[in-house]
């Protein structure tokens, strides 16, 4: 049975962050509720493209305007099952309201499945509920996260309802993890396998 997935976007979050787990979670049959503070469902937000071509940190180009289709004001945290924080630029900024950061405790305090990618786990940071945990994240807050009192880990790490990955290009094994949280069935690759047979 599909869950209530709650989706904390804002502008400049990365694109592929944001439209993909959104996209994927729908297509296996969650609802995904995508909303942005002192936005209403209907608005949109800017997302950005961050790529990596050799320089010493990514590239950031214009992405999708992306449709919310809910109100944060209007929603309840515990109405959902599970929360999912992409990266981008908006984590920075995000982590400033305390509407996010009180839902995100919400999902802690129950310890309801989280994914967080990218920068996303900043507005974790800012929440005061990574203690304890094992994480990682766009390696550039690493320091963040530890200062939050979290153990760093290279790759995609699940520590209890927590799942975390780096950036957009770990999203198949991140994801996997995730609807793993969710109780869906997940092949992790092994049909791909069966193709090269």
């Amino acid at each position: 049975m599909g869950k209530q997935i709650l989706m904390i976007v804002g502008d400049f979050g990365e694109d592929y962050e944001i439209m993909v787990p959104f996209q994927a979670l729908e297509m296996v049959g969650h609802e995904v509720h995508t909303v942005c503070p002192d936005k209403e469902a209907g608005e949109t937000i800017k997302t950005a493209i961050h790529d990596f071509r050799g320089d010493q940190t990514y590239m950031e180009s214009r992405g999708h305007d992306f449709e919310l289709n809910a109100t944060m004001a209007e929603t309840e945290p515990s109405d959902y099952d599970a929360l999912c924080v992409p990266g981008g630029r908006a984590p920075e900024y995000l982590r400033t309201h305390e509407p996010v950061l009180e839902a995100v405790r919400h999902f802690f305090e129950t310890d309801k499945p989280v994914a967080a990618v990218c920068h996303g786990p900043q507005i974790l940071a800012a929440a005061g509920v990574l203690e304890g945990y094992e994480l990682t994240a766009y390696p550039a807050v690493r320091a963040e996260c530890e200062a939050a009192g979290c153990s760093w880990v290279d790759g995609v790490v699940t520590d209890g309802n927590l799942v975390t990955g780096q950036a957009w290009p770990d999203h198949p094994e991140w994801l996997s993890a995730f609807m793993d949280l969710l109780g869906d069935e997940v092949s992790h690759g092994e049909a791909f396998a069966a193709a090269d047979d």
